[in-house]
């Protein structure tokens, strides 16, 4: 149940709403044109979700001392504690604490974006198990669609399969399309039943990247992912809540072309990173985003 306090129905703070502004434009997030269908306080609610997401993703990938990194961590798991409790420090947390009220965040979710960062941080994230990997996806993508669900306005079971669903779905294709970006940072996320299914018995990730089998591997998961952006699809066919969804729809479509445009590349070249053109994002939020 939403508090009433004067302190908690202030809007946010000028500087803090510019600071998670200015992280979400910096990125240069496809997530961006989803964002901006919302009406205002929903909108500053996912700019602010976001900018949590990239600042701890952040510590997660950047190169530094492992034990400071950990810390770093650390101290955003303090910080969420202070935010629920109503006293937040920092400008992400001052942000989030209106939306954090007014839309019901979980808590444990943001928790669970901590957990999947420290999943980086701390395993050998090279060819995991699936179960693993379903584990990671989880705290990654469908703890942050958890999130922005409610931040969307959508409430119920409904709304929660769609985060899950939708989050396996943009993540596999994450993983699929940023295959040299992953390599760079020494990681693989194939899942090692799909390598071993096409004899690849490597797990160091430029050997695997090499192997004349890797196409098959990823058309593989593709197919997963294909099958939850299917399952999404089935789901919101039936919703009542599709005009709050609005920004959901849009990133299925996006990344659901993107997925697309990878299978035809067979991955033939992953150091050319793969996105559909800014004329078919602007058709799409044509199509999608106004009703």
């Amino acid at each position: 149940m939403a508090q009433t306090s004067d302190a908690l129905n202030m809007p946010m703070a000028d500087d803090d709403l510019a600071y998670v502004k200015q992280v979400v434009e910096k990125s240069g997030t496809s997530f961006l044109a989803g964002m901006k269908v919302l009406p205002k306080p929903r909108r500053n609610a996912m700019f602010s979700i976001y900018a949590f997401c990239r600042e701890v993703d952040d510590i997660a990938d950047e190169p530094g001392d492992l034990t400071e990194r950990r810390r770093a961590l650390q101290d955003w798991r303090d910080e969420i504690d202070r935010l629920y409790a109503g006293q937040p420090g920092r400008e992400i947390t001052r942000a989030l604490k209106r939306p954090v009220t007014d839309y019901g965040l979980p808590k444990e979710e943001f928790l669970a974006v901590i957990d999947g960062m420290e999943m980086d941080l701390e395993r050998d994230m090279r060819a995991p198990s699936m179960e693993e990997l379903t584990l990671y996806v989880r705290r990654v993508a469908v703890a942050v669609g958890l999130l922005s669900v409610r931040a969307f306005g959508a409430k119920g079971d409904e709304a929660d399969r769609i985060a899950q669903s939708l989050g396996e779905a943009l993540q596999f294709t994450n993983i699929l399309r940023d295959l040299n970006d992953d390599l760079k940072l020494g990681r693989l996320y194939l899942p090692k039943e799909y390598l071993e299914r096409h004899g690849i018995t490597e797990t160091e990730p430029a050997a695997v990247l090499r192997h004349e089998n890797l196409p098959l591997v990823c058309q593989d998961l593709a197919v997963l992912a294909k099958q939850r952006f299917a399952e999404t699809r089935q789901i919101l066919a039936q919703s009542q809540q599709r005009r709050a969804l609005r920004p959901s729809i849009l990133m299925m479509e996006v990344y659901d072309r993107t997925l697309d445009k990878l299978v035809a590349s067979n991955w033939q070249n992953i150091e050319e990173r793969v996105s559909i053109s800014t004329a078919s994002k602007l058709w799409i939020v044509l199509r999608h985003g106004i009703f």
